[in-house]
């Protein structure tokens, strides 16, 4: 199953511009308030030159990429966990993604209309943050009413849920977000059931160009550790039209921050991938970061982890430089991994099982 990442913020901030720039997929980019009604999807590949390295190396006859889902949901609005505009109906779209890129507008151009009185980026973050905490306040209330009648029929668990959702209750209420808080392996378990809006790891990107963006707002994002990048959504909505041929001929030479954005969203869910090489396919796999061998087989198969036995474990450059699995061998850089090994990013791994 893909990942899903949910494009949010005000109206007209270039959201649906984003969304058509990454996927390539035509909606609606009228200029006027909510004209995204129900949230267009797209999957789009993880781009990865590891994976096209290899497929080289050893001739696969395909490559296939890790994917995201881009769910690009309308505009919210202040007051939206209130129901203001269509509050209700975007919150919910927001409660179905695994993470959130909150694009937040930086640019100045009068043809565009701004349904907020400025252009002030950390208000706009405020606010919609704000908006998440207030709908996570009302969630949290009702299971706390419903917790209190589990723990009269004497539900253990119960109580030590409530405990949890209690900590919780109380941070919203103080207008912080949950995520900011440090909380055990058990505590964050029991949070994420809840699919608490303001939980969801978050990516902030800029939308205009570096001059747009005031030097003083770049120090409160680097000194709170606020995943952020600076993206001209129009021009890279542009470039992203334009075939390798054209953008030769019009001299882009930029690297596309397209891809960027898609690798730090990847990132963001703490995720990491290994990859699996040979004549048939190259592949790049999706784990959590920490999984041990065993689980790296469950991505490619189930019965690779219900029966494993041992990995055969290489980095991925390791590999291209020895020119192959063959001279890898040879020199012994081909590691055997036991059930306890834990994965690394761009391990090219092979697995054995008892089936």
């Amino acid at each position: 199953m893909p990942l899903h990442i949910g494009i949010v913020g005000f109206p007209n901030v270039g959201k649906s511009t984003l969304f058509q720039a990454i996927t390539n997929k035509q909606v609606d980019r009228a200029n006027y308030p909510f004209c995204t009604i129900d949230p267009n999807v797209g999957v789009v590949a993880v781009p990865d030159e590891r994976v096209d390295k290899l497929a080289e190396l050893t001739h696969s006859a395909k490559k296939i990429y890790t994917t995201i889902e881009f769910v690009d949901i309308a505009g919210l609005v202040e007051g939206a966990s209130k129901g203001e505009g269509l509050g209700n109906k975007f919150l919910a779209n927001i409660r179905e993604v695994d993470a959130i890129v909150f694009v937040l507008r930086a640019f100045a151009n009068a043809n565009i209309v701004n349904t907020r009185s400025q252009i002030d980026v950390l208000k706009d973050k405020e606010i919609l943050e704000t908006e998440l905490v207030l709908k996570d306040l009302e969630t949290a209330e009702k299971r706390l009413q419903s917790l209190e009648r589990e723990m009269k029929s004497g539900d253990k668990k119960a109580l030590k849920e409530k405990e949890v959702l209690d900590a919780v209750y109380n941070l919203l209420k103080q207008g912080k977000s949950p995520a900011e808080a440090e909380w055990s392996e058990e505590d964050a378990k029991i949070i994420k059931s809840y699919q608490l809006l303001s939980f969801k790891p978050k990516l902030y990107l800029l939308n205009g160009e570096e001059k747009d963006v005031p030097k003083d707002v770049l120090d409160v994002f680097e000194k709170n550790n606020w995943p952020y990048i600076i993206m001209d959504v129009l021009s890279e909505a542009d470039c992203a039209e334009l075939t390798p041929e054209e953008k030769i001929e019009l001299g882009v030479t930029e690297q596309s921050k397209l891809n960027e954005l898609i690798k730090k969203s990847y990132e963001l869910l703490n995720l990491i991938t290994f990859l699996t090489t040979g004549p048939d396919e190259t592949r790049a796999w999706t784990i959590k970061k920490g999984d041990k061998a065993p689980q790296a087989g469950g991505a490619i198969h189930s019965d690779f982890e219900e029966f494993f036995i041992r990995a055969e474990a290489i980095n991925w450059q390791k590999l291209i430089d020895a020119g192959g699995f063959a001279p890898a061998r040879e020199k012994g850089l081909i590691r055997t991994e036991g059930k306890e090994y834990v994965v690394e990013d761009g391990d090219v791994i092979e697995i054995k099982s008892g089936k």
